[in-house]
């Protein structure tokens, strides 16, 4: 099943990341479980771009399901754009959604895929609301 991303999200990061040697398999190409990583590492660097660290005596986001999308394969060396937007905001998640392209190729998307990111009380493993700081970062 491929999930698409939606038209209406807002790009709110751009993340240049290095392939590196250790990221392809016995085949050549980027494993597929290093798209993930890649689309992660976007993810933080936008969190830390922002200001905010997780805490694990506070709160902070928690991945509740996750995809991607694979069109085209990346290798070694190689330099990639992770382009990372966000979009429904609901009272304790939020979408994100990321493209993959090779800077070497503008425009051509390698991989599509997105997560859904839930607010947590990590002491209590509860959910809860989206903090007002960051309900505005992913609602404007």
């Amino acid at each position: 099943m491929r999930i698409e991303i939606p038209e209406d999200k807002k790009l709110v990061f751009e993340s240049r990341q290095s392939v590196r040697w250790g990221d392809m398999d016995a085949m050549g190409h980027v494993n597929n479980a290093m798209y993930f990583r890649y689309l992660e590492t976007a993810r933080i660097d936008w969190f830390t771009a922002v200001g905010f660290r997780p805490d694990p005596q506070g709160q902070g986001p928690v991945i509740v399901n996750a995809f991607c999308n694979f069109y085209r394969q990346l290798e070694y060396p190689g330099d990639i754009l992770v382009s990372l937007y966000v979009s429904d905001a609901a009272r304790t998640t939020f979408e994100t959604w990321a493209t993959i392209e090779k800077l070497s190729e503008p425009g051509v998307v390698c991989a599509a895929g997105g997560a859904t990111t839930i607010w947590v009380d990590f002491p209590r493993q509860k959910a809860v609301e989206l903090p007002d700081w960051i309900r505005k970062l992913v609602s404007e």
